[in-house]
Parts: structure tokens; C-alpha cells; sequence
């Protein structure tokens, strides 16, 4: 049995730590490249095993789950994500799933296709023919608008902190910061004041909902109700603080990873008009000029294909992390117990192995015999296993019918000479947004896209 697989040499005593460089995705992309299927690199004191095969993907995921905890960048994180379904471990997880579950229904997933549709059509009513903005703003005001309607029953101006506070709690969690020991968080380090009053007022709005909940004690049908209402085979209920954990876990999978499936899809198909041309004669065929419902999902296979393949390219959770329990074997080399196991989907998902033509925005590709036939792991853009995305169905369904909605009315035109940047810090934002010019669909116009 070997002792380590290949690797970057190291620098003088901090090793290799690709998070904090300029283009952390080409990085690690290029190690995949060079040495193969699972490589090895030191991050300062960190010993870590990346992976680049569907089967060693699963082998960790799924076949030996037990054997890993989230990593060290989940487990700092509890500070202000708290022990909700991205952060607990154990015991403690198993039971807040059971408790979550029943949230994520599908009959109860279907009952909020309204109110998406609906809040898309009145961005809409905002936008002006010609005007130019930014497109991940946009998504993300409206994915928030909808996942506070459906977690509390109220329209998002009526939460206007917790906006903000998200907000800069993902534009200051980049990279390597997320490594650092706990008390750096207590450092004057540049933006760590500003997380640091954002996690005090996401916490502040979230527990005057709740207390204003259990006061007036009315079950309004939204997954706050449903979560307070939820009982444990003993009867236990979710106290206060892991009913907080829980909204923020929803928050952030709610809205942010949903937004960025289309702010990328945005992107990428502003500059490919024949697939916009493709996706609208879809729209005509299917809708015939009327908004979309649940009931059209199964009919717009090009839309859905769409969304996987934007996830493919730009996968919002880009990448997945493990740290070992106990010393075990893979591929033939000892990982010992400690070390950190990363997976990326980046990664994976432009492997020319699975994908050809791996860089190409190809929605057509899903409709083909090889996409159908894809080892599991080569496409995970909501991770796998037990602690797969308990969300993904809700975001799903939501990414199709806003992408829909939207295309219907508006074409969206890349903006000459605005960069766009990729940044992996919890999930995958782009740096400076995406600019975009709007020219409103002449109805029954389809292929005019001059």
C-alpha cells in the first residue's frame, strides 16, 4: 500500500493553499489534470486528498459515509450557521432531518410554483426595454423574496436585514479566511467586523420572527409552521435556537444557490443566441404566451437542460469536503485519520472523460444516450448520499420556472468589456456580477433575436 498519491510539491513550510491564490478553480483543475484521479497537497498544517473519479466520489459519499465529518471550513462555520443541516454531525443531524423532512414534500414543494411565477412577473413589470443591469442582483433579490415568503409568510421588504446581512456574510466568506483558527474571527481583519455585526442582525430578525410565531401561535402553512409543528418519535419539538439554525441553513440554500444556477445560466446563454432561440420556441410551443405552472414542468425539457448544464459548467456549490474519522484505503494509498478528502464538482463536471467537448455550453448534450448513462458521481451538483441537498427538488423546480418565466418576456445580451469572474468561497459568485442588456421578446417574434 502507498503512502501518498502524487502532488504539487510544497512551498517552505505552508505547503500549497490554492484557495488563497489568484484562480483558485484553475488550479485545482490543472492538478486534476496533471496527476490524476486522487492527488495529494498540504494546506499549511491541513493534509488533503483530492478526488477526480466518480467512484472514489462515491465511495465517500455514499459507501463509507460514516467515516467522515464536514471539513474544517463547515465546522468554523458554525458560528454563525449554527448546528442546522449543513453544520450538525451524528445523532444530532439524523434527527433534524426526520424533523425537516416533511417540509420538503413534494405536494408542499408543488404549492409555492405560484408564488415563484408570480414574484418573477413583477421584477418584470420593473424591467425596461434596453436597460442594462445586473443580472446576479436581480436573481438574487427575487430567489430571496420567494424563500422568505415561503419560510415565514411575509414578503421580503418586511425583512430587509436580513437581505443585507446575508449578503455580506457570502461576500466575506472567500477562501482561505474560512481555514483560519477560530479566534482570527475576533481579529480587526478587513471584513471581519462587517460579518461579525451582519451574523448579529441575521440573528436578531430571525428570532423576532420566531418569538412573534410562538406568541401569536398560528400555523400560516409556511415551513417555519411546519418546522415548529414537527415532532420527534419522543415527541420533541425544535427549540428556539435549533429552529435559527435551521432558517439560516434554508436561507442560504433557499436563495443563493438558486440565484447563482441562473445568474450562470444568464451568462452563458447570453452569449450562445442559439440556444436562447432554442429555449424560446420551446416557451411558444408549450406555454402559447401564458406564464408557466407545475403542472408544464414535464414539457420543458429544454429548460431543465438548460439549468443542469449551467450547473454543470458553473456549479454553484463548487466543491465538497470531508475530514476522516478513521485511517482507511483508497485507490491503493493510506489516508489517514485527520486529513481532509475534496471533491469538486468544478472539477468533475469538465472532465472530458463524462463530457466531451467539456467547456462547450451544450444543453442538447442531456438529451443524449452518453448524459443518460453518466456514472452517478460525474454530475453532483446537489451533492449525493445521505446528506444530499434536502432542498434540491424545491430549487430545482424553481430555477426551471423562473428561467421560463423570464425567457418568455425578455432576451438578455452580454454587455462589451464587463468581466466575469468565478469566485469559490462557499458557493461559486461571480466577482463583479453580471451585466446584461435587456431587449423586451416582440410577442410571437420566435427566432428574432437580431
Amino acid at each position: 500500500m502507498l503512502h501518498r498519491p502524487p502532488g504539487p510539491k510544497p512551498h517552505f513550510l505552508i505547503g500549497n493553499i490554492p484557495l488563497a491564490s489568484r484562480n483558485p478553480l484553475a488550479v485545482f483543475s490543472r492538478w486534476a489534470e496533471d496527476y490524476g484521479d486522487i492527488f495529494y497537497y498540504r494546506a499549511g498544517w491541513i493534509h488533503v486528498y483530492f478526488l477526480n473519479h466518480p467512484d472514489l466520489i462515491e465511495f465517500v459519499l455514499v459507501r463509507n459515509y460514516q467515516n467522515f465529518l464536514k471539513d474544517r471550513v463547515i465546522q468554523n462555520s458554525r458560528w454563525f450557521f449554527g448546528n442546522g443541516l449543513l453544520t450538525s454531525e451524528g445523532e444530532d443531524w439524523k434527527r433534524q432531518r426526520r424533523l425537516s423532512q416533511p417540509s420538503f414534500h413534494r405536494e408542499r414543494i408543488a404549492s409555492y410554483a405560484g408564488v415563484m411565477t408570480n414574484y418573477a412577473e413583477q421584477m418584470l413589470s420593473h424591467w425596461q426595454d434596453g436597460a442594462v443591469v445586473d443580472i446576479h442582483e436581480e436573481m438574487m433579490r427575487l430567489t430571496l423574496r420567494i424563500v422568505v415568503r415561503a419560510l415565514f409568510n411575509v414578503e421580503a421588504e418586511e425583512t430587509q436585514e436580513i437581505s443585507g446581512a446575508l449578503n455580506v456574510m457570502m461576500r466575506n466568506s472567500i477562501g482561505a479566511r474560512m481555514l483560519l483558527p477560530p479566534f482570527f474571527r475576533q481579529l480587526p481583519l478587513p471584513g471581519m467586523f462587517e460579518f461579525r455585526r451582519a451574523v448579529d442582525k441575521l440573528n436578531n430578525s430571525v428570532y423576532k420572527i420566531i418569538h412573534l410565531r410562538r406568541r401569536n401561535g398560528l400555523d400560516t402553512g409556511d415551513l417555519l409552521s411546519m418546522l415548529m409543528e414537527a415532532r420527534d418519535e419522543d415527541g420533541g419539538q425544535m427549540n428556539d435556537k435549533q429552529l435559527r439554525d435551521e432558517v439560516i441553513t434554508f436561507l442560504l440554500a433557499g436563495h443563493e444557490t438558486t440565484a447563482l444556477a441562473l445568474s450562470w445560466a444568464w451568462y452563458l446563454l447570453s452569449q450562445n443566441l442559439q440556444a436562447q432561440q432554442e429555449l424560446q420556441e420551446e416557451l411558444d410551443r408549450v406555454l402559447g404566451g401564458r406564464v408557466p405552472n407545475i403542472s408544464d414542468l414535464s414539457s420543458l425539457r429544454f429548460v431543465e437542460s438548460v439549468i443542469k448544464e449551467s450547473m454543470r459548467l458553473y456549479p454553484p456549490a463548487w466543491g465538497v469536503a470531508r475530514q476522516v474519522i478513521k485511517e482507511f484505503e483508497l485507490s491503493g494509498y493510506r489516508i489517514p485519520a485527520g486529513a481532509n478528502v475534496v471533491m469538486s464538482q468544478w472539477v468533475m463536471h469538465r472532465d472530458s472523460r463524462f463530457f466531451p467537448n467539456p467547456k462547450k455550453f451544450d444543453p442538447t448534450r442531456w438529451s443524449t444516450e452518453q448524459c443518460r448513462k453518466l456514472p452517478k458521481f460525474a454530475y453532483f451538483p446537489f451533492g449525493g448520499g445521505p446528506r444530499q441537498c434536502i432542498g434540491a427538488s424545491f430549487a430545482m423546480m424553481e430555477a426551471v420556472l423562473l428561467l421560463a418565466t423570464i425567457t418568455r418576456r425578455f432576451q438578455l445580451h452580454p454587455v462589451a468589456g464587463h468581466p466575469v469572474v468565478p469566485v469559490p468561497s462557499f458557493t461559486l459568485r461571480p466577482r463583479e456580477g453580471i451585466r446584461v442588456a435587456l431587449r423586451k421578446r416582440p410577442q410571437g417574434a420566435v427566432g428574432n433575436l437580431g
